[in-house]
């Protein structure tokens, strides 16, 4: 194999070595190695660090031209591929050459990328992001047994007793990108569920949603089927300017989404939040004097100046009957905002 890598290495023609990069990874599908393997003979080949890595499980491997573990932090990549299974992308597939790429190193980078997703596919659990529903159900369903729920936490690639976060996502983005973001470094698996997806997350970083995106976030300390009921809680409370919400971050708010339907109709401060809401330019004025609590950032956040969200908030205020520059008006404009919004979910 070595000998094979240095002739190719010194080929000129390019259509030559490119039947020759094709032959050599042939060769090692056919043998059946493992990824660090691949890597290393990918690197052999090269003659520069190779690299692989997961997003699934964050399994990273980078082998320098002489056959072991690369040392010390990566290079920038000279060139990248990512590496495709069943139409998702699992991973990526790099060279850090210290020049530019070499001419060979795109028909190079595609083939490591090919046989990365089939070493991938034949040993241990799918690291796709995309999951079997029927699983995920298992897991956060309420009637499953714990046996039941941690042999679907296995075969979903969840380590046994790993925390696991579950997310309840509206997206028209696919689940598997959404899941990819916002845990790129540990395992991740998605499902759509009813009318809203399901992420199940090692962990989850709420700044890396990207823009469009409506989710609710569990707690990973809760058991996985009370996660979902904090997840799907959590999402209700989802709006423009807040579009993804932990339910840690709810604390006595969540009591909000305990309230029956009836009792919050018939809540004054309810009822007159839903008289004003024909109008969007009062609701979107009194949400961000909501959020802001000070007229002048209700200002910046409206790009409007003071004295004309002053003017509508004395509208709004008559038309709810509260003081909204008083701490009690305010509250009790923010919690009947809150839960007609939890009415309209």
């Amino acid at each position: 194999m070595e000998a094979l890598a240095e002739r190719l290495s010194r080929l000129d023609s390019h259509a030559e070595g490119a039947v020759r990069v094709v032959a050599f990874y042939d060769t090692l599908m056919r043998r059946r190695v493992d990824l660090p393997a691949l890597v290393r003979a990918s690197a052999g080949l090269a003659e520069c660090v190779a690299g692989v890595r997961l997003h699934g499980t964050g399994t990273v491997i980078r082998m320098s031209p002489e056959g072991r573990e690369a040392s010390g932090p990566p290079s920038a990549a000279s060139s990248t591929a990512p590496i495709t299974l069943d139409e998702e992308e699992i991973g990526t597939v790099w060279l850090e050459r210290p020049g530019p790429p070499g001419s060979l190193d795109d028909v190079l980078l595609d083939r490591l990328a090919l046989a990365a997703a089939a070493v991938a596919e034949r040993y241990g659990p799918a690291r796709t992001t995309m999951a079997d529903p029927a699983l995920v159900e298992l897991v956060i369903s309420a009637d499953c047994d714990e046996a039941a729920r941690a042999r679907a936490l296995r075969l979903l690639g969840f380590a046994a007793g790993a925390p696991v976060h579950v997310v309840a996502v509206r997206s028209r983005l696919p689940l598997d990108r959404v899941g990819r973001l916002i845990c790129p470094a540990r395992p991740v698996k998605a499902a759509p569920l009813a009318e809203m997806g399901v992420v199940l997350a090692g962990a989850v970083d709420p700044a890396r949603f990207p823009a469009d995106v409506r989710a609710g976030v569990g707690s990973a300390a809760a058991a996985p089927e009370r996660s979902w009921r904090e997840a799907r809680t959590a999402l209700r409370f989802t709006t423009s300017r807040r579009p993804v919400v932990r339910y840690d971050s709810l604390g006595a708010l969540a009591l909000l989404a305990e309230v029956s339907e009836n009792a919050a109709r018939d809540n004054p401060d309810v009822a007159a939040i839903a008289r004003i809401a024909d109008s969007p330019e009062d609701l979107d004025t009194l949400d961000a004097y909501c959020a802001a609590g000070s007229l002048r950032r209700a200002a910046d956040l409206l790009h409007l100046h003071h004295s004309s969200v002053a003017r509508r908030l004395e509208q709004i205020g008559r038309a709810l009957d509260l003081d909204l520059t008083e701490p009690t008006g305010l509250l009790r404009a923010n919690l009947a905002l809150t839960a007609w919004r939890l009415l309209d979910t």
